[in-house]
């Protein structure tokens, strides 16, 4: 019970294989109570039967570009709970329009709003959940390698996540004199509600598989195992990490020459 009588907010769920939901659940099993707002109404249906199964409160509308519902949900955790013990910060959006093709046929519009949802939101929800962290904290963000290299149809989730990357290193260099710590987590592709806008996520995740170090993609139980430990005080001395949940694609920098004749063969064979 790592995590025994801690208090967690947890944003992002989308439904039952999200990777905050994963992580929501495997908190909860180790002691911690959960706050669960969903992002947007047609979200509701499906958050609300999660968070009843592991007695999640806070089960409310929260959209972080909204800052009438930011300001009712930390209310309402400062007046029944009266302190935060960890966040997870897992919110990141752009027109999957704009996520094939070209980085540089990237519009403004999006651009901007791809910023403002993916980064500038977990600078807010630190703000806002800082002085809730009375004796100390952790918030944990969800990234991805997309930031750190060029990945094909990425683009401006790319360049989001390398802003977020660095909000982390900044956030945590602001808030250590108050003992919170500020991680990410660069978990490696999975299938979820949020990938699945990438195009050709399915050809990203068998290729990705076979060259990894370890040669598979990671697990929600890899990701969910992760962040119990960055929310727990075995990581008490973390602090400003990326820490990679990826199965070791990270440390490679060319695939062996078999996996290459996996590949050419592939495409000769027409997959996408």
């Amino acid at each position: 019970m790592l995590l025994q009588g801690k208090k967690i907010l947890i944003t992002g769920v989308a439904n039952d294989w999200s990777m905050a939901w994963a992580i929501a659940q495997r908190c909860a099993e180790n002691g911690a109570e959960i706050a669960m707002p969903y992002a947007m109404p047609n979200l509701e249906k499906r958050v609300r039967p999660l968070a009843e199964k592991i007695g999640a409160k806070f089960v409310t509308e929260c959209n972080v570009q909204n800052d009438a519902q930011m300001d009712a949900l930390f209310g309402a955790i400062e007046r029944e709970w009266g302190h935060l013990d960890g966040v997870l910060h897992a919110i990141a959006f752009s027109d999957k329009n704009e996520l094939t093709g070209r980085y540089a046929d990237t519009t403004r519009e999006n651009f901007k709003n791809t910023m403002d949802i993916s980064v500038y939101s977990l600078v807010d929800l630190t703000r806002r959940a800082a002085p809730l962290m009375h004796d100390g904290g952790s918030i944990v963000a969800l990234t991805y390698y997309g930031g750190e290299k060029s990945v094909p149809n990425y683009n401006v989730m790319g360049v989001a996540k390398s802003a977020l990357d660095s909000s982390v290193r900044y956030l945590a260099s602001d808030l250590g004199r108050d003992k919170i710590r500020v991680n990410a987590i660069s978990a490696g592709p999975i299938m979820t509600l949020a990938s699945s806008g990438v195009g050709g996520m399915k050809s990203l995740l068998r290729l990705n598989a076979e060259q990894t170090p370890l040669r598979r993609n990671m697990t929600l139980d890899d990701v969910s195992g992760a962040a119990l430990y960055l929310f727990s005080n075995l990581s008490s001395a973390v602090t400003g990490e990326v820490h990679h949940v990826d199965c070791g694609y990270s440390t490679t920098g060319m695939m062996p020459n078999e996996l290459k004749e996996v590949l050419l063969r592939g495409l000769d064979e027409g997959e996408q």
